[in-house]
């Protein structure tokens, strides 16, 4: 019985899991599901859902209050026996005294209550493993980003960062998202990476902070292997802005700060003030002590998006990764962080994702990628003299 209560808590661990999904999905998306009248469809979907739990759990409950009978009639049975078995003794005159046999019964059945009570503790076991279980298969999952015992420290970038030969898939199975990239990017250069989406744009910007390892190849800054640099060392050489901007349930403030230490409120307004984000500040409730909601929710668009880079202004590092920071935005949110990011890439090295093209025109070298294979680069009159793809990105753009 102990082993099924186990199996089904784990199968019972996994259908809530599915079950706060679709009721999170439900929430989150609660505009789409009213615009489009489908409030049935989830309704139904969260109940079927709902009604696959009750009946999981419903079925443990019945095996573990079917211990607890199981283990009265084995008790009782035994007592009974040994009743039977001990009075018919006793009256026969040939084993225990009358007196000793009493004790022993009455010292029998005052047992019955705490083995009662032993047996309940298996059941509570084999639900706590069930669900430890759950919980140690993503704490045993093995880290693949990791530092070498011989990695060491980086302090700053001196003269480039290098790909070489560099090579790289998500898994085993899938095909290769990019292929054969070679790169040099030199300091307070630059770059722009543009291409269709699914390129290999993105990708080819995580690996630089090693959010994944490459499959193949090597990537050098100032011809060190960032395999062999503390990933933390690593890191904190450098800024990301991304597309889907990450906001903290916390004050304005700390999300500004977040991950720095010792640092003034003067330096964090004056981050704000050189990201466009002080105004707008001041504007709210609590000003820098205003708490966001999740996700920033409570702000705009382009207002969180001016926060994460005045996070990135108040870092400072030396190298800036803007990953499509101004896709999705009106014209004068756009034109707000534009006067950001020009603060924010000033005397840095910067690579830049872009699907706007006007936003990368004034780029050092410009490199288009296809199919995670680069097919060429080059300034942008370079490019636009060559007539090639990026010839035709940017006709498409500019209806040409």
């Amino acid at each position: 019985i102990g082993k099924s209560i186990r199996r089904k808590a784990k199968r019972s661990s996994k259908q809530i899991a599915g079950l706060m999904n679709v009721l999170n999905d439900s929430i989150n998306g609660i505009k789409i599901v009213k615009a489009f009248n489908n409030e049935k469809f989830e309704l139904d979907k969260f109940n079927l859902q709902n009604n696959k739990y009750f009946k999981l759990v419903f079925r443990q409950s019945k095996l573990g209050h079917l211990t607890i009978p199981i283990n009265d009639l084995i008790g009782v049975s035994i007592g009974v026996v040994l009743l039977w078995y001990g009075g018919s003794s006793v009256l026969q005159g040939n084993s225990i005294p009358p007196g000793d046999f009493m004790r022993f019964i009455i010292l029998l059945f005052a047992l019955m209550q705490p083995a009662r009570k032993l047996a309940n503790v298996n059941t509570k076991i084999q639900l706590g493993l069930a669900s430890a279980e759950r919980v140690f298969m993503i704490l045993d999952q093995p880290i693949t980003i990791k530092n070498n015992i011989n990695s060491e420290d980086i302090l700053s970038l001196k003269d480039c960062i290098q790909f070489k030969n560099v090579n790289f898939k998500y898994d085993t199975k899938s095909n290769f998202k990019l292929n054969n990239i070679n790169i040099k990017i030199k300091k307070n250069e630059k770059v722009a990476l543009v291409g269709a989406s699914g390129s290999g744009k993105s990708t080819l910007a995580d690996l630089i902070p090693r959010f994944y390892d490459t499959s193949s190849g090597d990537i050098t800054i100032d011809g060190k292997n960032i395999r062999n640099i503390k990933i933390q060392s690593l890191r904190s050489l450098m800024g990301i802005v991304t597309q889907d901007t990450i906001l903290f349930n916390d004050t304005v403030y700390n999300n500004i700060a977040y991950g720095l230490n010792n640092i003034s409120e003067k330096d964090v307004i004056h981050a704000a003030k050189s990201s466009n984000s002080h105004e707008f500040i001041k504007n709210l409730p609590n000003q820098y002590n205003t708490i966001l909601s999740e996700k920033g929710q409570n702000l705009s668009g382009g207002q969180r998006q001016r926060l994460s880079i005045a996070r990135a202004l108040l870092k400072n590092p030396p190298i800036i990764i803007l990953d499509e920071a101004t896709s999705n935005l009106d014209t004068e949110s756009e034109n707000k962080i534009k006067k950001a990011l020009n603060k924010l890439i000033n005397n840095r090295t910067v690579i830049i994702i872009a699907h706007r093209l006007t936003t990368i025109s004034q780029a050092d070298k410009i490199i288009v990628l296809n199919d995670g294979k680069i097919i060429e680069s080059g300034s942008h009159n370079e490019l636009i003299k060559n007539n090639s793809e990026y010839k035709k990105l940017y006709d498409l753009q500019f209806d040409k």
